[in-house]
Order: structure tokens, then C-alpha cells, then sequence
């Protein structure tokens, strides 16, 4: 029994389909290597751990600023860290940061992390408010028991 089929139209037509799959699967596959660096991936500091994210690739970080390790250096850097109550990733920022930032709060920071593991953000946000904040931030603090909906107390906020 052979693999090519008897009729002629059906030999034309798997000959057609064998000639463009080739062709569509690298298409799809330089697709998706080329946009694999345009994917900001979203973690808090205990998953980055986890994951082990490779230095140089942007990512976005979120979880709650650590009170009292806000440093602002006098070049307009700023230093502090980051937690999930699980882990801490220490963050280094140039520039102004929002006006609702402050210690204890939640934000998220877009950046990469380098050989020394110090998360080197480009952008920082702050949150505002429990609605407005991203699923994914707001779900992942729920897991680790941080989630400060409906006015409950965080755990910094207690003595």
C-alpha cells in the first residue's frame, strides 16, 4: 500500500499541503521567536525565585513595598524592596516615583533583574485602590494572605 493515493486530484491535493506546511510552521514559528522578547511576564518575589527569571529579561514584579527600606539617593535613585510576605526582591529605580508611593503599599514595577539579582525597574506604578489593581497582582496577594480588600489589615500594619 502506497502513501500516495490513487486519484490524481488527491495526489495534486496532499502535494499542495505537504509543500505549505512546511512553510506555515516556520511562519508561525519566527512569529513566536521573534515576539518572545515583546512578553513582559508578571510575578511576584517568591515566583521570581521560583522561576528563576534570567537576568536581562523584562518582567513585571509586584507585591508590597518593605516599610522602612525606602533609600533615595541624592543622583535621584531610589532603592527599596519589594514582598509577598513570602520572599523580597530588592528594586532599584532612576527617576520620580508616583505620587501614591510609599511604604506598605502595593505596586508594580516593569524591568529586569540583574546578575546580582537587584530587580532594575524602568517604570514603577502604585496602586490606588483594591479595585483598580491588576487580577493578577490582586489574586496572587490573595494566595499569600496580603490581599487588604474591604479594609482588612495588612500584617506590616501590625505591631
Amino acid at each position: 500500500m502506497s502513501f500516495w493515493p490513487k486519484s490524481r486530484t488527491a495526489r495534486r491535493r496532499l502535494t499542495i499541503v505537504l509543500a505549505i506546511a512546511p512553510v506555515l510552521a516556520l511562519a508561525a514559528g519566527l512569529t513566536l521567536w521573534g515576539l518572545s522578547d515583546s512578553i513582559s511576564l508578571f510575578y511576584t518575589p517568591a515566583q521570581a525565585k521560583a522561576a528563576q527569571v534570567a537576568p536581562g529579561r523584562a518582567v513585571q514584579l509586584g507585591g508590597l513595598v518593605l516599610p522602612g527600606s525606602v533609600v533615595k539617593h541624592p543622583d535621584g535613585r531610589v532603592e527599596f524592596v519589594i514582598s509577598d510576605k513570602q520572599a523580597t526582591a530588592p528594586v532599584s529605580y532612576r527617576g520620580d516615583l508616583p505620587d501614591l508611593f510609599r511604604e506598605g503599599q502595593g505596586i508594580v514595577a516593569e524591568g529586569v533583574f540583574d546578575a546580582a539579582g537587584v530587580f532594575r525597574a524602568k517604570r514603577v506604578l502604585a496602586k490606588h485602590d483594591e479595585k483598580y489593581m491588576p487580577r493578577d497582582v490582586s489574586k496572587a496577594l490573595k494566595e499569600q494572605g496580603e490581599w487588604r480588600g474591604e479594609g482588612a489589615a495588612s500584617s506590616y500594619d501590625k505591631p
